[in-house]
């Protein structure tokens, strides 16, 4: 795809992907097998029948094909920029056993552009069921049951506790990644369909669940993600100048820090910056810190073949001088007189065998302590859950990692009428 050149892009947080042409478009689509067991929507959560939208493109019929994926995607201008693709549809793609697969992700996303540059195709809504159901979140999992369930005919009520709508598209994943605007044109489809968005509404403090139901609602859905981060536990770690990435990104992404000082809520960066972690949000954070003036390096503690972070999002990095220090995990910070950190000492690793995600361990090799650096860190060793919506509700049970506990079939709580999905659950 093609992409802003590499000095544009580390001066801005314009989007680095800049999307197909029709011309580019219609080629890549014309590449597709039209397999008559299609591997692709057994890969798709939500089983978009791919060919068909692919065919469209190829003929030209982009109007045909933002149809066809709206029959089961309510996000597509969302889910082309940011869906791990290469894992999903394009993973099983038959093409990509011998060359390349088709580029489905890039495919989605040019119809859902065209659409956005040339009008709304209009979504049918079922008649007034005359029920009532309330969201809690508004993040994809949020947005997404929202879509489907006014399509039903469904009065539906979104319940979001941040100032704007859009959860982790909006406060999590950068500008140059995922455009606020786009964001916002996809909320605006979601409410097109009926959908009304409260924002500002913290759902387990400023009302309970007992008082949703109590408002006349049949049914709720919680959809809150996992915004709570981890941290390492390790010395140090409450020095200043390290950030949780959750705190970084949101600075610069919901609070535009990065427009400073157009927007006075200032995010610091450093000289050096050191990310720890090695998954699409650590990506982020560094690629982040780079634009605003950094010299970046990501530590992981395993190698790059094992990170979970998307291929195009490590190269894009590497692209923009983001450097690496593989196998190694910090073990301590180092802070100055004044409790600002100054360094980060690691331990150089080595891989075992996998582990339960399938990938090798790693090992510590004793006496290999070396120290990087750095009066900035961020801290992306993933998130989990902060179950606040139902905190107090003995009904409804939590695993031991804080997720909510549903039926596999209906996605019910232990609770009746409460159902849950996304990160929450997942």
């Amino acid at each position: 795809m093609p992409k802003l050149s590499v000095e544009e892009r580390i001066h801005s947080f314009k989007e680095v992907a800049l999307g197909y042409t029709e011309e580019q478009a219609i080629a890549e689509a014309k590449r597709c097998l039209q397999c008559k067991v299609p591997r692709c929507v057994e890969g798709c959560p939500v089983n978009i029948d791919i060919p068909a939208f692919i065919k469209f493109i190829s003929e030209g019929k982009f109007k045909e094909a933002i149809k066809k994926i709206r029959e089961k995607n309510s996000l597509p201008a969302i889910c082309g920029r940011v869906c791990p693709q290469e894992t999903q549809c394009m993973g099983r793609c038959v093409r990509g056993i011998k060359g390349t697969p088709i580029n489905i992700g890039a495919l989605e996303r040019f119809a859902a552009d065209w659409e956005r540059r040339t009008g709304r195709i209009r979504t049918e809504v079922a008649p007034p069921t005359g029920k009532r159901v309330a969201v809690v979140g508004s993040g994809p999992a949020g947005l997404t049951a929202a879509a489907e369930l006014a399509k039903l005919g469904h009065d539906v009520t979104i319940f979001e506790a941040l100032h704007k709508p859009g959860g982790v598209l909006m406060y999590g994943i950068p500008e140059f990644r995922m455009p606020k605007d786009i964001v916002m044109d996809e909320v605006n489809y979601v409410k097109s369909l009926g959908v009304k968005i409260e924002t500002d509404v913290i759902i387990g403090k400023v009302i309970t669940l007992d008082e949703l139901f109590e408002m006349g609602f049949d049914a709720v859905f919680i959809g809150t993600g996992a915004g709570l981060p981890r941290f390492l536990g390790i010395p140090g770690e409450n020095l200043c100048g390290i950030y949780s990435a959750n705190e970084f990104l949101i600075r610069i992404n919901l609070m535009k820090a990065y427009r400073f000082p157009e927007y006075d809520t200032p995010v610091k960066v450093g000289k050096r910056v050191a990310v720890i972690g090695g998954g699409n949000v650590a990506m982020d954070a560094a690629r982040s810190a780079l634009r605003l003036g950094g010299d970046v390096t990501v530590i992981y503690r395993r190698t790059e073949l094992e990170m979970p972070a998307r291929r195009e999002e490590i190269e894009n990095a590497k692209e923009e001088g983001v450097k690496f220090l593989f196998l190694a995990t910090p073990i301590r910070f180092i802070g100055d007189d004044k409790g600002w950190v100054r360094a980060v000492e690691c331990v150089r690793m080595r891989l075992g065998e996998p582990d339960e995600t399938g990938r090798r361990r790693p090992i510590p090799i004793e006496g290999s302590e070396f120290k990087v650096e750095a009066d900035t860190v961020v801290v992306a060793i993933g998130q989990r859950p902060n179950p606040i919506a139902v905190r107090g509700e003995k009904s409804i049970k939590l695993t031991s990692h804080g997720t909510i506990v549903v039926n596999p079939e209906t996605y019910e709580t232990t609770r009746r009428g409460v159902f849950a999905g996304g990160d929450i659950v997942t």
